[in-house]
């Protein structure tokens, strides 16, 4: 088996920079409320199916939700498999959350949710009016970011994770439209 990849060590710096930067919200009742519920609603891309879900009974459009739900489940597959057994990088250490959360195993490079984000607003953001993109767009940053202020990931796995969920929703969109066609 090769010898999983380190991130670099130029990562640190802006995760340290980061962290110091965030830790301003940590500990706000209503940070903390949100980022926390933000993260959990998000554990297995549950929120985004739901969103999902509604979305296709108001528009009475099954394949819509059925295509979000087929790129989030390649998703998962590729970013908690292959991808993240390539890198190897620690979680945050932290002493104590105020609420608890779900700890992974996996390694935090990059983030699940950061990615599963960004490919539900891909996919479910077509065809909204604009308000309605720019609150799943939204929604879609709070979920990332919400892994940086609960401590489960540093910002750099958070950027990381997007950018792989932009490139995975670039590459299937094409895919799934031809399959739910």
């Amino acid at each position: 088996m090769k010898t999983p990849i380190q991130v670099p060590d130029t990562f640190h710096s802006v995760d340290e920079a980061v962290d110091a930067a965030w830790d301003v919200l940590r500990g706000n009742r209503l940070a903390d409320r949100i980022f926390y519920g933000a993260s959990e609603a998000a554990n297995f891309s549950r929120i985004w199916h739901g969103l999902s879900l509604v979305q296709a009974i108001a528009l009475r459009d099954p394949k819509r939700a059925l295509m979000t739900s087929a790129a989030l489940g390649i998703e998962a597959a590729l970013v908690n498999g292959p991808i993240k057994s390539v890198f190897e990088r620690e979680r945050p250490i932290v002493t104590g959350r105020p609420i608890k959360l779900r700890q992974p195993k996996t390694s935090s490079f990059p983030s699940g949710h950061a990615s599963a984000a960004v490919v539900a607003a891909s996919f479910i953001t077509p065809g909204m009016p604009r308000t309605g993109r720019v609150a799943v767009r939204v929604l879609a940053g709070i979920v990332s970011t919400s892994r940086i202020h609960v401590q489960i990931h540093h910002a750099t796995d958070v950027a990381a994770g997007a950018a792989t969920g932009w490139v995975l929703a670039k590459a299937l969109r094409p895919v799934l439209e031809r399959v739910f066609d």
